[in-house]
């Protein structure tokens, strides 16, 4: 599927939409405008005098209800839209560009900004096959894909893999914290865990085991990983604690789509 005839319309270039113009560049997609205030030697989307093949939405959720009015002034249900905004539904922006808008909502996670990343995608019954194809190819350059038959699992998507960067991050930084604390410099407590992270992850990627058995793998009866998971796993507290936090992910996923 050929990208190079299409003209993308970038509108926003924060981390996300700056990794994903970076992708795209580097992959010879390159007939792409760009709209963000923040950039000094971009144009405002009044200064716009071509229609879009695909309007690609980069913004904040909460700047959704300023921005739909102007495009579907612009640019009415012609384009393909395609949003990266947590929380806003597909029949929300139907709500903004029209019944007849041809819409793709999608959930990249900030690996992409290494090529590394994992998105979630669906489409609205308005979007053809070759359509669906220009948005994989759009997601390809930055990672994986994973395309839902259910936008109801969206948020939960949202949850976990578009908010999970964090917590692996805060994960890595509270290992490495402990380490520095049992007498590692900081820089090899870095290293050792940010390489344990990455290593574990390619395991549970191409091992048959599964993860329970990859961890008893690792658990030697009387040993050192025991004792550590005996404080981890007590009264499950661990588990418990990231079903709360998923919790609040997906609630909070939910009040946004909740705003019109």
């Amino acid at each position: 599927m050929n990208l190079s005839s299409q003209s993308i319309l970038l509108i926003g270039y924060g981390n996300m939409g700056g990794s994903l113009h970076s992708a795209w560049l580097n992959n010879n997609i390159d007939n792409i405008h760009v709209v963000d205030k923040r950039l000094t030697d971009s144009s405002s989307l009044q200064d716009v005098k071509f229609c879009p093949d695909i309007v690609f939405l980069a913004v904040k959720p909460q700047s959704m209800e300023e921005l739909l009015p102007a495009v579907a002034n612009k640019f009415g249900s012609s384009p393909l839209y395609v949003s990266i905004a947590a929380g806003k539904t597909i029949s929300y922006f139907e709500k903004y560009l029209g019944a007849q808008a041809k819409i793709i909502r999608a959930m990249p996670n900030t690996p992409a900004q290494i090529g590394k990343g994992i998105t979630a995608i669906i489409a609205s019954n308005k979007v053809n096959e070759a359509q669906k194809q220009y948005a994989e190819k759009l997601f390809q350059a930055v990672g994986k894909i994973i395309w839902l038959e259910d936008e109801n699992m969206m948020n939960a998507v949202t949850a976990i893999s578009g908010s999970g960067p964090a917590y692996i991050f805060l994960l890595l930084e509270s290992i490495i914290e402990s380490g520095v604390k049992q007498g590692l410099p900081a820089d090899i407590a870095k290293k050792l865990a940010i390489a344990t992270v990455i290593g574990s992850g390619e395991l549970a990627l191409v091992s048959p085991e599964s993860l329970a058995e990859l961890r008893r793998n690792v658990t030697s009866k009387g040993g050192t990983t025991e004792a550590a998971l005996g404080v981890l796993m007590q009264n499950d507290a661990l588990k418990y604690l990231f079903a709360d936090a998923i919790d609040a992910a997906v609630k909070r996923a939910t009040e946004l789509s909740s705003y019109s």
